[in-house]
């Protein structure tokens, strides 16, 4: 019988969503995983968000109903970080693993070391924001393509986000679509999917996030306009209908326009045995292994003979790769080493594994 160190984890969620989310919710789907899977590490969790409690942690609520509609605004942010300094001085933790945006501004004055995880791009005023608070907070990367845009901020390990393979159905016959899942934005290349589908003759349906006034003018801009009989917006997608449009779809289209810092759709594809078609940028090669469970295209006039090559590739190999490279647990114990190295010398009560 092994003996491990039982930890106390205070997880902090974003304000917007629920853990899990009920449809778009890329981090707070990532956070639900994280905290089943740490738990069945044996690790205590008390989770600090928004809304109802969804995970078998205990649950602290700063908001009764997540402020979605505010999404963009500054002062849910704000709010939500006070709320979690109040409940975390009444809180015994080793370590502080913060989502949140505001929230690492409140770290000094914190008990607990603070591990941050960078959701979001690593440049420009995220990236000096991250500079300024300096060691008060131990950064994560979700990819190494993320951490290299920013070397020297205060890196202490890179772990690739994750899903519980099991919770996605596998697949092998596909359907005739394409999909392209997301958020609407010029970063996500959703015209260019548009265009690459019907250049190779394959309908296409595209879901996602329309919320922010952004979002919505980009869609009546450059999205609107190409739908079609071939080209069809089916809403934004819970966590059933996501699951049902990944597995019968025939690729999954991903031609992003920005440095991408993970990606989550395109694991969530893959666990269901879907094949990856994307452009190059962040992560991307990272995730997509080429030729086998997808292909990486350097130019969007690559994209339709790499939508009908995907056909050829073989659903369970892309399940395999997902399992072994992004499966829960790895994530689970990626993080649980890096909470050890920042809490140091605090000791924790032993428990038997």
């Amino acid at each position: 019988m092994s003996v491990r160190s039982r930890l106390h984890i205070a997880m902090v969620a974003p304000p917007w969503f629920e853990v899990p989310p009920r449809a778009y919710g890329g981090i707070e789907a990532v956070l639900y995983d994280l905290v089943q899977a740490l738990t069945r590490l044996g690790h205590q969790v008390t989770l600090i968000g928004a809304g109802r409690p969804g995970t078998s942690a205990r649950f602290l609520a700063t908001y009764d109903e997540p402020p979605s509609s505010r999404l963009g605004e500054s002062m849910p942010e704000v709010v939500h970080a006070a709320s979690v300094a109040r409940m975390l001085d009444d809180l015994d933790v080793d370590v502080i693993h913060d989502h949140s945006l505001a929230g690492p501004l409140t770290a000094l004055g914190r008990t607990a070391p603070t591990v941050v995880t960078v959701h979001g791009p690593a440049h420009g005023e995220t990236a000096d924001y991250y500079r300024l608070l300096g060691d008060s907070v131990s950064l994560v990367s979700i990819s190494t393509s993320q951490r290299m845009l920013a070397p020297d901020l205060n890196w202490v390990g890179t772990v690739h986000n994750a899903v519980d393979v099991t919770t996605f159905p596998f697949q092998e016959r596909k359907g005739d679509y394409t999909l392209f899942l997301g958020r609407f934005s010029p970063d996500k290349g959703a015209h260019l999917a548009i265009e690459a589908a019907r250049a190779a003759g394959r309908r296409i349906l595209l879901a996602g996030k329309l919320i922010e006034p952004s979002e919505h003018e980009y869609f009546d801009t450059h999205v609107k306009p190409r739908l079609g009989e071939d080209a069809v917006y089916v809403g934004e997608a819970d966590g059933a209908t996501k699951r049902r449009l990944l597995a019968d779809a025939r690729c999954l289209l991903f031609p992003i326009q920005w440095e991408e810092p993970f990606g989550m759709v395109m694991i969530e594809a893959m666990a269901c045995g879907t094949p990856v078609v994307a452009l190059r940028g962040g992560a991307v090669p990272e995730v997509v292994a080429p030729g086998i469970t997808g292909f990486v295209c350097d130019d969007p006039g690559e994209l339709p003979v790499a939508i009908e090559a995907a056909g050829a590739l073989s659903p369970a190999d892309c399940r395999a790769h997902v399992t072994r490279q992004f499966d829960a647990l790895g994530m689970a114990r990626g993080y649980e080493k890096i909470y050890r190295q920042v809490a140091g010398d605090r000791r924790p009560t032993p428990v038997a594994a």
